[in-house]
């Protein structure tokens, strides 16, 4: 996703993305919409706090999550 289709306040990222959304989009697929850009915003602000995580400790991690 393009830096430039998070740029602005919430409130203008948010009618951006209603803009380029069909008219015939439902509220589902626009609740959808919002709610991923809110977790990139989410995970931008993390990493900007310095909440990252190393390629290793994801691997450790999510080895848990799978079933062998």
């Amino acid at each position: 996703m393009s830096e430039d289709l998070l740029a602005g306040t919430d409130m203008q990222v948010a009618f951006n993305a209603l803009g380029r959304m069909p008219e015939s989009a439902t509220l589902e697929e626009i609740s959808e919409e919002m709610a991923i850009l809110a977790a990139i915003r989410r995970g931008e602000a993390a990493a900007d706090a310095g909440r990252t995580l190393t390629h290793e400790e994801v691997k450790q991690r999510s080895a848990s999550w799978t079933v062998k």
